[in-house]
């Protein structure tokens, strides 16, 4: 039986609203009604006040209680009749579990019941969100990122794009309108004479580094790496068979003589560095071996994967321009982030290379992700082209190179006795050496008891080292009052384990 006139009840009191909650008020509506029709007190049939009376009962906006009908439509709980009103569905969608066969068990099966190639552990950085401070290996203090404007932008391009149904399936190589964007920005900070055609935008650089290597790479491949390097590059490289070269890095950057040395020996695939700062000990590559690098890369015919994962932020003096911006064979391919520049939450990396490649990368990422995050691609392009992103960069860049200067004044003030660095010329950590006495796995435990996350120095510790002695420690996500407190208490650990 259909109901011919709506049934009035005291609808304000039933479906209680929160003006500031978690949910927008359409859900808490369409919430609130479907909880009414699942206790009975609006039964199959029964027809229900109009919009604009519900509106005015509920004090919301006429358009609130349309969206929130339209969902109960959609979910099968009501249905609309063109300018005679909604009603009750006859048919309500009740979901009821199947019970379970008797004896059978309550929980998955703890392993799997075949045979499978197991993921070797990917190492880790320190990781304690529930320390007060941590001494990472050099992140971006996500305090500092233009997140009001972000959040406005994103709604603003999600809401725009609804409207013209651009929410579907994107270009995998990223975001034509951030394609542009980025391809002006290196032209104009870094040299690359980079077109649209040449970028390609994935979700953080660890996707970039691991869509070129798994493209360029075959097992078997040899790839030359620092003695010191990124692991997650020297994983990623393992992944796909590569074996690993290491070289020496000194103060001048990666040692460009036994890199020839190697080649000479054996055929070279690909060598990955990070020249303007090297992960991780944040020296700089020097200008003549950068000239050296592209040379020996035509004379032996290999690729230079360049990670230039935080250029944007050196602080003495000029940055020295890429590899890439002086590469004129196409041996060259440029790994970039957005991630530093915004939060590591946001992931925005970038690949710069000849176009063929940029399209086989779109081709690869089809099986795996389609695409990245249109909306959040869109809305940092325009934070570009109104000039956002680059005003963030300039306050950014000046807090981090303040908080250089205080961490590398207080670690020389407080615990010189037991570590040694030479002060970096930019990016997000300084490169440490402890004393031989210093233990840092016991160092990083008594830390941690005392409200401070360090790592213990294993993720840096090279085949030929006995026991680990360098750490990153890094300076940018604190503010000069917590890296003061750092300090404080790396002092106290290492007074309280080491007598001097």
């Amino acid at each position: 039986m259909i109901a011919a006139s709506p049934v009035m009840l005291p609808y304000a009191t039933l479906i209680p609203l929160e003006r500031h909650g978690p949910n927008s008020l359409s859900q808490q509506v369409t919430s609130g009604f479907i909880h009414l029709i699942q206790q009975g007190l609006l039964l199959a049939g029964t027809k229900l006040p109009g919009t604009r009376t519900l509106a005015g009962l509920l004090g919301l906006h006429r358009q609130t209680v349309v969206v929130a009908f339209d969902e109960l439509v959609a979910q099968g709980w009501i249905h609309q009749v063109a300018s005679k009103g909604a009603w009750v569905s006859s048919s309500i969608p009740v979901i009821r579990p199947a019970a379970l066969p008797a004896g059978a068990t309550r929980q998955f099966a703890p392993r799997a019941g075949f045979n499978y190639e197991p993921v070797p552990t990917y190492p880790t950085t320190v990781r304690a969100p529930s320390l007060p401070l941590v001494l990472d290996a050099g992140s971006p203090d996500s305090r500092l990122a233009p997140l009001a404007s972000l959040v406005r932008k994103y709604r603003a391009v999600s809401l725009r794009a609804g409207q013209r149904r651009g929410l579907g399936y994107a270009d995998p190589n990223g975001s034509g309108a951030l394609r542009q964007q980025l391809a002006q920005y290196l032209q104009r900070t870094r040299g690359l004479p980079a077109q649209v055609e040449n970028v390609f935008v994935t979700r953080g650089s660890s996707m970039s580094l691991y869509l070129l290597l798994r493209l360029l790479l075959r097992t078997g491949d040899t790839v030359v790496v620092g003695e010191h390097s990124y692991h997650g590059a020297d994983y990623a490289c393992a992944q796909q068979g590569a074996r690993l070269e290491r070289v020496r890095v000194d103060n001048h950057g990666l040692n460009v003589e036994e890199l020839e040395a190697v080649c000479r020996r054996q055929a070279v695939r690909l060598l990955y560095v990070t020249p303007h700062h090297h992960y991780p000990t944040t020296v700089m590559l020097a200008a003549d071996r950068r000239v050296r690098l592209l040379q020996l890369a035509e004379q032996y015919d290999f690729i230079i994967l360049e990670d230039d994962y935080d250029y944007d932020f050196h602080y003495d003096g000029a940055p020295i321009l890429p590899l890439a911006s002086a590469d004129r064979h196409g041996r060259v391919m440029y790994l970039g982030s957005l991630s530093k520049v915004l939060a590591p939450a946001f992931r925005v990396g970038y690949v710069v290379a000849p176009a063929d490649i940029i399209e086989a990368l779109g081709q690869l990422r089809r099986h795996i992700d389609h695409q990245g995050d249109a909306v959040l691609e869109q809305s940092i392009a325009e934070l570009f082209a109104e000039g956002e992103l680059g005003a963030h960069l300039k306050r950014a860049r000046h807090h981090y190179q303040q908080r250089r200067d205080v961490f590398c004044a207080l670690l020389r003030q407080e615990a010189s006795p037991w570590l040694s660095f030479d002060e970096p010329a930019g990016g997000m950590a300084v490169w440490v050496r402890f004393g031989d006495e210093v233990n840092l796995n016991d160092l990083s435990a008594r830390c941690r008891l005392l409200g401070l996350g360090i790592g213990d120095g294993r993720l840096f510790q090279t085949p030929a080292e006995t026991r680990a002695h360098h750490l990153r420690l890094g300076f940018a996500s604190l503010t000069p009052d917590e890296l003061t407190q750092s300090v404080a208490v790396l002092q106290q650990a290492l007074s309280e384990l080491y007598t001097l």
